[in-house]
Order: C-alpha cells, then structure tokens, then sequence
C-alpha cells in the first residue's frame, strides 16, 4: 500500500513512490581502470562472459538501437532499448524493455539503465541505475542480477 506525504504549505496529498518506481542503484569498485572497464561494457565477446551469456547488438551511438538475445530458464527471450546517451569511458545511458516483462512494448514500460563510471587512482567506481520497474518484484529480481553482474564484471576485468 502506498503511503500519502503533504507537501508544506500546499495542503495538497500526492502518493510516495512505491517500490516499482524507487529507482535502484549498484555499485562496485574495480581494481583497473576505466578504458578496461570500458572495453568490458561495451565488446560483445566480453560483455557476454560477465553479463548472463547475453549476445549484445549495437554501435554504441547515441540514438541507436540495443538489442540482447539470449536464453533465461530454457527460453529465448529479446530484450531491447535505445542508446540515450553516451560519453566512452565514462557514461552510457539506455532504455530496456524484455518480451519477458509481461507489460506491453509501449514507450512508459521501458526501464532507463545508466553505467557511471569514475576513476580513481587507477580503481574504477562502477554505478548502474535503473528506474521504472513494471513491478516490485522485476525490481527485487533485478536488484539480484545487477549484484551477480557487477561481481561477474570486477572478476572479468580483475583478471
């Protein structure tokens, strides 16, 4: 159940976010830097050893289509966003939207993902946001999987 907050000085009710629509943060701090973080995000046959074996499709420009095809639980599925915004070695921004979502292709279903990467001292901080959760329960489910990735990457790049 959602709770209510008033807003001072309005007198006015507006509903807290549930937990679908909190957005979710992870991060992990990898011992290399930021291009070698980089080169794993973003080169299919890297990104598919740390990223559940995902075959990733894209030119990694602004506007561009994502796509990922794999398989979850002995099925294909097809996962699909556009590239929002991009800045190599630093920044990378798409939406997502998975046929195994149960909601609609529709535009307001489509998650937004942002890697933020910063380098210190030759350690790199890896952040992943994501918001816009058609359920708490894809939100629960992805908080798990964005843990096992992050570990996944950092062991990759480590190497």
């Amino acid at each position: 159940m959602a709770t209510t907050a008033t807003h001072a000085g309005k007198g006015k009710k507006a509903k807290a976010p549930t937990l679908s629509q909190a957005p979710l943060t992870t991060s992990v701090t990898i011992n290399a830097p930021a291009a070698k973080v980089w080169e794993a995000l973003t080169q299919n046959d890297k990104r598919k050893q740390w990223f559940f074996g995902v075959d990733t499709r894209t030119d990694w420009k602004e506007g561009s289509e994502l796509v990922h095809t794999g398989e979850y639980q002995g099925k294909p599925y097809r996962d699909k966003g556009e590239i929002l915004e991009i800045e190599p070695g630093r920044l990378l921004v798409h939406t997502h939207w998975s046929d195994t979502s149960g909601v609609p292709d529709k535009p307001e279903n489509y998650q937004t993902v942002s890697f933020m990467l910063s380098e210190t001292d030759g350690k790199t901080n890896v952040t992943v946001a994501e918001s816009n959760f058609p359920s708490a329960k894809a939100r629960e489910t992805s908080e798990q999987a964005w843990r096992q990735v992050l570990d996944a990457l950092k062991h990759l790049v480590e190497a």
